[in-house]
């Protein structure tokens, strides 16, 4: 296993300018000579994606960090590309925000190679033995809280459930496989589709529910952007009676929860979850670690009736 080095490389006195394939853009710091530099490979740019690196930004500024990043745009293969622009770079660290398990794996064991210690966000891999650390989404969890919620909804009723899923692998497998799991006998998954975790995809699955399965009662979509597309198809359909329940807690989400359009919301901030993984990164550089170092920020369920208790989204 390659753990953290003791000794750090030293790089640039000031926060990077130049791009290197296009694909990178320095930031954040008011870093003094001898700064510490932390690659940061974001997945996608969706709202919870920029969340996250708005969190790294601010951190990276308290921490007087030079922090470079890229954005891979749920694309595997770049994403292998961004991090391999990172180890040119001489990166001292990289935070990898994965787009799959397999593009995950790639990209460790090329960061292991160039001994630079790598820490994850959101998403675990395999072998979570092959990196510094992570500060992981409780996804797994998310997907039985939305369960557990149908499940007292349609108190020992049978039902028929439908799931809007995001893009196979990492994430969404995840997110399918705790609601899955705790989904009571009496409710029926009669539908499952992948909506890629996009707002015009997951309207056009949900418009084939519609003909498919109309008999549904609830449909469980784990991200809000996809949530927003399967509530463009029910209220296009008129069909105001199937509950939405989703994971996110934006302002936008939120509203939603408020009237009514989304039942309950799982809601954590991203934010947060940038902030604790650059803050972690950076006690890691200073006093490296034998064993990964592995957190989780907290989820909250969330409905018209506590709507106050969600976290902040993006800080």
């Amino acid at each position: 296993m390659n753990t953290l080095r003791s000794t750090v490389r030293t790089v640039t006195t000031a926060c990077l300018a130049i791009t290197l394939a296009g694909a990178l853009s320095a930031c954040g710091g008011t870093a003094g000579n001898g700064a510490r530099t932390v690659g940061f490979v974001n997945a996608d740019n969706l709202e919870f994606h920029r969340c996250l690196e708005a969190g790294m930004r601010d951190q990276a500024s308290t921490a007087s960090l030079n922090l470079v990043t890229a954005n891979s745009a749920h694309d595997p293969v770049k994403e292998q590309s961004n991090v391999e622009d990172m180890i040119v770079r001489q990166v001292d660290a990289i935070v990898l925000q994965t787009v799959n398990v397999d593009s995950l794996t790639g990209a460790v064991a090329k960061a292991n190679a160039a001994g630079i210690p790598i820490f994850l966000t959101s998403v675990g891999g395999p072998n979570m033995d092959q990196v510094a650390g992570a500060e992981l989404s409780d996804v797994l969890t998310t997907g039985k809280k939305a369960a557990v919620w149908i499940n007292e909804d349609a108190a020992g009723q049978r039902t028929d459930v439908a799931i809007v899923a995001g893009t196979p692998g990492a994430a969404s497998d995840l997110f399918i496989k705790g609601f899955k799991s705790q989904l009571a006998n009496t409710a029926t998954v009669v539908f499952e589709q992948p909506g890629n975790f996009q707002r015009a995809k997951a309207q056009e699955v949900a418009e084939n529910l519609l003909q498919s399965q109309p008999r549904v009662r609830y449909v469980f979509v784990p991200n809000e952007e996809m949530a927003f597309g399967v509530l463009t198809a029910f209220e296009n359909a008129g069909r105001s009676d199937i509950k939405i329940v989703t994971n996110g807690g934006t302002e936008q989400g939120l509203r939603a929860v408020e009237q009514g359009k989304f039942s309950m919301v799982v809601a954590s901030s991203p934010y947060e979850l940038g902030v604790k993984a650059l803050r972690t990164v950076t006690e890691l550089l200073v006093t490296p670690q034998d064993k990964p170092v592995i957190d989780q920020i907290p989820t909250t369920v969330v409905t018209r009736n506590n709507l106050t208790d969600a976290p902040s989204y993006c800080g």
